[in-house]
């Protein structure tokens, strides 16, 4: 038998190798398929996880009987607006009602995110399969530009640097063919330690938040530093990506700037290809709808409408036409790549690129004090504010069950990113009020923050 590569090893997938190879090998295949082949693909799929979620998941078998509906009603795509959105309150509410009666119990793997609108939220994974079958995307979205596994390469992705307070802004992983770089300390006086970091680790790639990023090329921009020669691209992700930050990094490190699009509750994940700018939507991962703020569905180009999602591949907690809270536009333009992908242009994700300013003028992107962990399990909602260099205030909405203990793990999990040079207050309100477009803030931002090249507050963009 022919030995796991090294590879698999280190990023944890060896449990869960033949569904990641599955994928991967499939994936391999089907992005050459015609768009008929792939609707087909999509149908099959579509119809298993409705099956399945009508026989072992409580919540859709609740939702068809309501509605006289079997699967079989469900034929093609636009049969699904049959069914309701599943809403983040939903999930909420209904939690153990989605999980599949059908998994073992110790299949099941607890995930939480803090919530981009600052109302945390809770899900479930099939232990081990579901982060092999996503690294299998992963690997065919990053080999569109060269990139493969065994590539070093520099992150900024929001890594907790254990040794951050003796000096030492970064670490290794993955058998050191990453460096992880701390972008909680990107101040003036640190970034020449980025640089000579990178510059002797000889990366081919860095990974980054577009905000961590734009930081370091601004820097490098302003004081005339030259590129990292060895850096064939710079893979953005988890963040908006703004055109004028896509023309400051390109003309900066002199490569190729490359984007996806993806998040936490796995329905939807899309990416750029080798020739276009344009997201190109795996319809092997998910069935993507774009929808008006009256739900109808949207079908021409041009006009933006809500993203809602169908999960295809994970089986222990299905969200069927999962609405989030991200914009995107159509595009019908057939991609020079010849893939027969939806094609998604415009996408303007959960986080926009809000900083808080600590004491010491370090800019720390919002989205990297985002939580997958249950720090926030029993809080309703939260949000920072910040009207004062160096001082942030986070309100917080409290569930019934919340104790003293909540505030203790909350405090000790926040100041780990946000460090020393910040002053924490948390205060405890009885509701958190929506911006004039009806949504909720994860920051509120007071002070003018620079990011790209301009000056903004969180008011901007509403």
């Amino acid at each position: 038998m022919k030995q796991p590569s090294i590879t698999a090893k280190a990023i944890g997938l060896l449990p869960a190798l033949p569904e990641f190879l599955k994928t991967y090998n499939l994936l391999k295949k089907s992005q050459w398929w015609s768009r008929e082949q792939l609707e087909e693909y999509q149908v099959r799929q579509l119809g298993r996880i409705l099956n399945h979620a009508y026989e072992n998941v409580p919540y859709y078998r609740k939702i068809f009987d309501e509605r006289g509906l079997k699967p079989d009603n469900i034929q093609d795509f636009s049969d699904l607006q049959k069914l309701p959105f599943l809403t983040k309150e939903i999930v909420k509410d209904n939690l153990n009602e989605l999980k599949a009666g059908n998994y073992h119990a110790d299949k099941f793997e607890y995930v939480t995110t803090g919530g981009s609108t600052g109302i945390p939220l809770g899900f479930y994974y099939e232990k081990g399969v579901s982060r092999a079958i996503e690294w299998a995307f992963i690997k065919s979205l990053w080999e569109r530009v060269g990139y493969n596994f065994r590539d070093k390469c520099a992150i900024i992705k929001g890594y907790v640097v254990s040794s951050a307070s003796t000096g030492k802004l970064w670490d290794y992983s993955f058998f050191g063919r990453w460096l992880m770089l701390s972008s909680y300390h990107m101040t003036e006086d640190n970034l020449p330690h980025y640089i000579r970091k990178i510059r002797e680790f000889k990366p081919g790639f860095i990974q980054a938040f577009p905000s961590a990023v734009t930081i370091l090329a601004r820097y490098m921009k302003s004081k005339g530093v030259e590129p990292f020669p060895s850096v064939k691209a710079i893979l953005c992700g988890s963040e908006n990506f703004y055109p004028s930050q896509r023309e400051l990094l390109e003309d900066t490190f002199h490569c190729r700037v490359y984007s996806w699009y993806g998040h936490a509750e796995r329905v939807v994940l899309a990416g750029e290809c080798e020739q276009s700018a344009d997201y190109h939507a795996f319809p092997e991962y998910g069935i993507t709808e774009l929808v008006r703020e009256d739900g109808s569905p949207i079908s021409n180009d041009n006009e933006p409408g809500a993203i809602v999602g169908t999960g295809l591949t994970n089986y222990a907690m299905p969200l069927i036409r999962y609405k989030t809270d991200d914009l995107a536009v159509r595009s019908s333009i057939v991609c020079p790549c010849h893939r027969g992908y939806p094609m998604l242009k415009n996408v303007q994700g959960r986080w926009l690129q809000e900083f808080i300013i600590t004491g010491t003028n370090r800019p720390i992107s919002i989205t990297a004090v985002n939580m997958h962990s249950n720090v926030f399990d029993n809080v309703e909602q939260f949000q920072f504010y910040q009207e004062k260099k160096g001082e942030v205030v986070f309100n917080i909405v409290r569930k019934d069950s919340y104790t003293e203990r909540d505030t203790e793990y909350i405090r000790s999990e926040l100041l780990k990113k946000l460090g020393d040079d910040v002053r924490l207050e948390i205060s405890f309100v009885n509701h958190i009020p929506r911006t004039g477009r009806g949504k909720y803030r994860f920051l509120v931002q007071k002070l003018p923050v620079e990011f790209g090249s301009s000056a903004v507050s969180s008011e901007d963009g509403e």
